[in-house]
């Protein structure tokens, strides 16, 4: 199959929707596909330009609203993680542009059964919507759990996230002695970022709570194997890759019932809250970092991905 995969900027972006682009795109072209990959910047018109006569057009949503009002390819298919107008909050006006330029494009592939139930309630047709959730490394490497307590956040400083809530309910638990390492971008949301900074000084907590940025893939692993809880209190996730890895990592897991998230986390390994219920969220911490923290953990051995060749090939068979 030919193929020409267009995202917005550099694929190789530490995101959940960059990181799957780019683990697909691999895995196609290890399966010997002719892939060419278009990490889109500039004018649309030359990006379209550059599309052979017997590829099939694959774009990321991100890049979509770029090519409002041009002519695409009979062969045009959508990547959709979620809807641009969930992104923070619900955008009515977002949600109704996409759907109209969804209209246009004959295959969508879903990142989870989530996400194609919101882009049946903004009007897009559910014939034409496929569901291929993100692969999942399979993790045999031991765990190194530090002495002390570890929670782990992995997620982008970005309003969505909530990680304001998550400080919250980590300061409920003073008495405990936790620790907690907060990896993600803080480059994408200033100005959020600058709001989670002032909460954790507000709440005394910048001796405890970590932020460590973005980190290389061995040292994120690393930071899996070492924490004992990983919590993240996201308002919406279109799938939450970081929830699959930290239960592959036999991380027993905190978060929010939002999105495709309680499709993720089954309960016998994880306790979600309602979003922004940051007591609830403690609670839930409590229980983690205690005795009942030790059989989550083992219930989330015992669940199993789907890894990314399977996925991919998958992904190959929506678009025929």
């Amino acid at each position: 199959m030919k193929l020409r995969l267009v995202v917005p900027g550099k694929i190789d972006q530490a995101t959940g929707g960059y990181r799957y682009a780019a683990a697909m795109l691999r895995e196609w072209r290890h399966a010997g596909h002719l892939v060419a990959l278009d990490e889109f910047a500039g004018d649309p018109r030359a990006c379209l330009g550059r599309v052979a006569p017997d590829e099939i057009l694959l774009v990321d949503g991100l890049a979509l609203p770029a090519f409002d009002g041009l002519h695409l390819p009979a062969r045009t298919a959508a990547l959709i993680h979620h809807p641009l107008g969930l992104e923070n909050g619900i955008d009515l006006q977002k949600l109704a542009d996409e759907a109209a330029r969804l209209a246009r494009i004959a295959t969508i592939v879903a990142t989870s059964a989530a996400t194609k139930r919101d882009l049946e309630a903004m009007g897009v047709a559910s014939a034409k919507i496929a569901v291929v959730e993100p692969g999942t490394a399979a993790t045999r490497t031991p765990l190194v759990r530090r002495a002390r307590p570890t929670v782990l956040c992995v997620a982008t400083l970005t309003l969505r996230k909530d990680h304001v809530t998550l400080l919250r309910a980590l300061a409920k638990l003073r008495g405990l002695g936790w620790r907690a390492d907060f990896v993600g971008s803080a480059q994408r949301d200033p100005a959020c970022a600058r709001r989670i900074r002032a909460e954790r000084g507000r709440l005394k907590l910048a001796g405890r709570v970590r932020l460590a940025g973005e980190c290389a893939a061995d040292d994120l692993a690393r930071l899996y194997r070492q924490a004992h809880v990983f919590a993240l209190a996201s308002l919406h996730e279109g799938y939450g890759m970081a929830y699959a890895e930290a239960l592959a990592h036999r991380l027993p897991v905190a978060g929010v019932r939002a999105g495709a998230v309680p499709g993720v986390v089954p309960a016998r390994a994880g306790i979600l809250v309602r979003p922004r219920d940051a007591a609830g969220l403690a609670t839930a911490l409590r229980r983690l970092l205690g005795v009942a923290g030790k059989r989550y953990a083992r219930n989330a051995a015992g669940l199993r991905f789907p890894d990314w060749p399977t996925q991919a090939e998958r992904f190959l068979r929506c678009l025929a």
